[in-house]
């Protein structure tokens, strides 16, 4: 297994030059000068330049090249333009909320994904079946940005039980270790932080987790009504295992491999679309910053923050190979042979 992972990890790095290739190029090429957006409509030719060649601009694009990946190898990526702070402070400051308003919608859309998939299957073209998937069906036509406005009126709004947006209380937040406010609230143990940011989290989660619920549970009913046909769930139910085993240990098990597929490519878009979702709930999170450093061709910190999210988009797929070795011992096997 550990050769495995290491080779996985070394088949990465191609991935991530070419990632890199392409958000360098990108920047480059489509986006506007930034020396006229930082200096201002007043700024002469004169100084124009001398901003690009204090900034590295002025520079062949294979030097620029060759510095940004230097930076990231050896973790510093450069200052913003606009606030002279390094970009991994930038980035650090923000993606910490990204990463948990992206685990918590993952967590909600796979236990509610999977609940309803698994009982669409079980009770197939009954009542339940058919709400499940109507249900599927809203999760994957509603927009984020409208569910999440209507779960506002609804939940903040008329009923005043939920906040409409934050991240957490102003006076509750807890001391800042990790950066994640539910870790930080329990290193330090204010309980009354954590209580108050899981309430924050709610409505964000199930904004943005929706569209993954009914990926999600689509998948199952349709992994699920697969297994429950082979041979394997006839032999089990003929030997007098009861119904609720079959179906948790034998065809639940068996039918969560391409699951866990789907789970592991939804966080990875997670990641990358929170911004409508932190525009709409006011979330401090990495997504509206990076559009608005896109719209100000900032570069270093757009170039930062593509890589971190690449990088953890790399590791979560990574995890999720070695995922399936726990629930099929066939991989794991196979793996080792290799």
């Amino acid at each position: 297994m550990l050769k495995y992972i290491i080779k996985r990890l070394l088949m990465l790095i191609p991935v991530l030059i070419g990632v890199s290739i392409i958000v360098f190029v990108i920047m480059r090429v489509f986006s506007p000068d930034p020396a006229p957006i930082v200096l201002g409509q007043h700024a002469t030719v004169e100084m124009a330049n001398a901003w690009r060649e204090v900034n590295g601009l002025n520079a062949p694009l294979h030097i620029q090249y060759f510095n940004f990946i230097k930076g990231v190898i050896t973790g510093d990526l450069g200052h913003s333009y606009y606030t002279k702070t390094p970009v991994l402070e930038e980035i650090f400051a923000r993606f910490p909320a990204t990463i948990e308003l992206a685990v918590s919608s993952i967590l909600f859309a796979s236990l509610f994904g999977i609940i309803i998939g698994a009982i669409s299957a079980v009770k197939k073209n009954s009542v339940f079946d058919s709400a499940g998937m109507v249900t599927a069906l809203i999760g994957v036509s509603m927009p984020i940005f409208w569910l999440g406005i209507i779960l506002i009126i609804i939940f903040s709004g008329t009923l005043h039980i939920l906040p409409s947006g934050g991240r957490a209380d102003p006076l509750l937040q807890p001391a800042t270790v990790t950066g994640f406010f539910l870790i930080d609230s329990l290193l330090t143990g204010n309980l009354q932080s954590f209580a108050d940011t899981l309430v924050h989290l709610i409505l964000p989660s199930c904004a943005l987790g929706m569209y993954s619920m009914a990926i999600i549970a689509r998948m199952t009913r349709s992994s699920m009504l697969e297994t429950l046909e082979q041979d394997y769930i006839r032999t089990a139910r003929a030997k007098g295992v009861t119904e609720g085993r079959v179906i948790r240990r034998h065809a639940l098990r068996n039918a969560l491999i391409p699951i866990v597929t789907v789970i592991g490519l939804q966080f990875g878009s997670l990641l990358g679309g929170a911004v409508l979702t932190e525009t709409v709930f006011s979330w401090p999170g990495i997504g509206a910053y990076t559009v608005n450093c896109i719209l100000k061709s900032d570069f270093p910190v757009v170039q930062g923050v593509v890589m971190l999210v690449a990088i953890t988009f790399v590791i979560i797929n990574l995890i999720v190979d070695v995922i399936y070795a726990f629930l099929d011992p066939r991989i794991k096997y196979s793996k080792k042979e290799a």
